[in-house]
């Protein structure tokens, strides 16, 4: 799983979070950085209001929390999400010394992008190719 950080990182660099189903998140700020909790529509649906979105939680006992405005979750995009975030620039993953390597190729040549994990490589390479893309390289 990509680190709240990480995620932060995204969401910073633009990456936009549409919640659906199976969708990871943390509610940061407000003593729960380390719960994640996952959208379904069973116990926690993404809902829309006239006065924004927001996540509620369903038949749940969990501190009585009712719903939390969309903005104060952070995503953590699973690993299909963020290879399809690659798009055409994806060219691989690697193991390599019980790290994960995610290769990624564009007009100027290979990157490659390094982690424990495999979704915080994933996530890494999407920053690297957002970056590159925002300096027009």
């Amino acid at each position: 799983m990509i680190s709240v950080p990480t995620a932060r990182a995204l969401a910073t660099s633009g990456v936009a979070w549409e919640p659906a189903s199976g969708d990871r998140f943390v509610i940061t700020d407000r003593g729960m950085d380390d719960d994640v909790f996952v959208l379904s529509e069973m116990v926690v649906e993404a809902q829309d209001h006239a006065t924004g979105r927001v996540l509620g939680f369903n038949g749940t006992t969990e501190w009585a929390l009712d719903s939390v405005a969309a903005e104060q979750a952070v995503w953590l995009p699973r690993e299909g999400q963020l290879r399809e975030m690659l798009g055409d620039t994806f060219a691989g993953l690697v193991p390599e010394d019980g790290a994960f390597v995610v290769r990624t190729r564009d007009a100027d040549g290979e990157r490659s992008s390094r982690a424990d994990d495999v979704e915080e490589a994933y996530a890494l390479a999407v920053l690297a190719v957002r970056a590159r893309a925002a300096r027009g390289a």
